[in-house]
This record gives C-alpha cells, structure tokens and sequence, in this order.
C-alpha cells in the first residue's frame, strides 16, 4: 500500500512538473495561452474536417457497393436458365429432326405424336424462361445473331445480305445470345 500511495505523488508531482514545463514554454517561445488553445482548436477543427470527409467517402462507397451487388443479383436472377438453355439446345434440336421425319404407319404416327408433345412442352419451358428463337428466314444478316457458314449468289428474288436458308436454328436469353444461328446468306 504504501508503494503504491509513493507511487501516485510521484506520478502527481511528474504531472505537475510537465505542467509547469509546458506553461514555461508557452511563456518562453512569446505565445500566449489563448494563441495555444486557438492552435489547438484549428487543429482539431481539421482533423474534425478530415474525420467527416473519410466519413462521407465510406459511406458512398458503401452506397456504391450495395447499387453495385444489387445490379448484379438482378442480373443472375436474369440470366439464371443461360447455362441449362445451352445443354437443352441439342436435344431441342433432335427432337424437331425427328418431327421432320415422314411416317406412314400407325404406330410411327403415334410416337411422332408423343415426340410433338414433349418438343411442345420443351419449347413452353424455354419461352417460359425468356429462352425464344432467333428470327432468321428472309431477314437481314446480322453477325451478332447469325453465323453465315456459306454464301449463294444475290438475285432479283434474293437481295444481298438477306438469309436465304437455315442449317440450324439460334436461340437467345432475353438479350443474349445462346447460340447463332447457322445460315446460308445471299451475296
């Protein structure tokens, strides 16, 4: 107990000195103790001044940041069925090879029947999902949407750059493309 009372005068007595040090050097450098606190406020004024500004910074970032992840959720929740329309596009296109198919029998006529179905139902899926059909026969060629693979010579019937014939079909997600279309483009 009586380490720790020396302890504290000793601790009050080096206060009281750094006080008198301090008030000594005040008088000696000629600056005045209202000069000091007036120092010591603009000080604190800008520090006050650089503390708001870091302040309102953070919190545009922050507002950036939740416009920014909101815009991307949007976009996954947009463009979620992208990757499954790609994988279905082949069998979409089996199953409209086969309706191609000419039948003669009963029995071929009733699964061409049941093939109709599924190919209908598949087709209502995809367009339920914002999955439809790139426009191709008789409209002009677009590069971003169709993929010319061979060209034919244009005529009074065929203007140039008018897609004359369709190899295989493309499809698009809202405003993406899933896949161009393959077409024959008059020249």
């Amino acid at each position: 107990m009586r380490r720790e009372v020396a302890r504290v005068s000793n601790k009050e007595e080096t206060n009281e000195e750094i006080q008198e040090e301090h008030t000594e050097a005040i008088d000696d450098s000629g600056v005045s103790e209202t000069e000091a606190e007036m120092t010591e406020l603009e000080t604190a004024q800008a520090d006050l001044s650089e503390m708001e500004d870091k302040f309102l910074r953070a919190r545009a970032e922050i507002a950036n940041m939740s416009n920014r992840f909101k815009n991307e959720r949007e976009l996954l929740v947009r463009y979620r069925s992208q990757d499954l329309g790609k994988k279905l596009l082949p069998s979409l296109d089996n199953l409209e090879r086969a309706m191609a198919i000419e039948v003669d029998d009963e029995q071929g006529a009733s699964l061409k029947k049941g093939i109709l179905m599924v190919l209908e139902s598949l087709q209502a899926a995809l367009k339920e999902e914002g999955i439809e059909e790139i426009p191709t026969m008789g409209e002009v060629f677009d590069p971003n949407l169709h993929q010319a693979v061979q060209t034919i010579p244009a005529s009074d019937e065929t203007p140039a750059d008018t897609i004359v014939e369709v190899l295989q079909k493309g499809y698009k997600l809202h405003d993406r493309v899933l896949r161009a279309s393959m077409v024959i483009v008059a020249q």
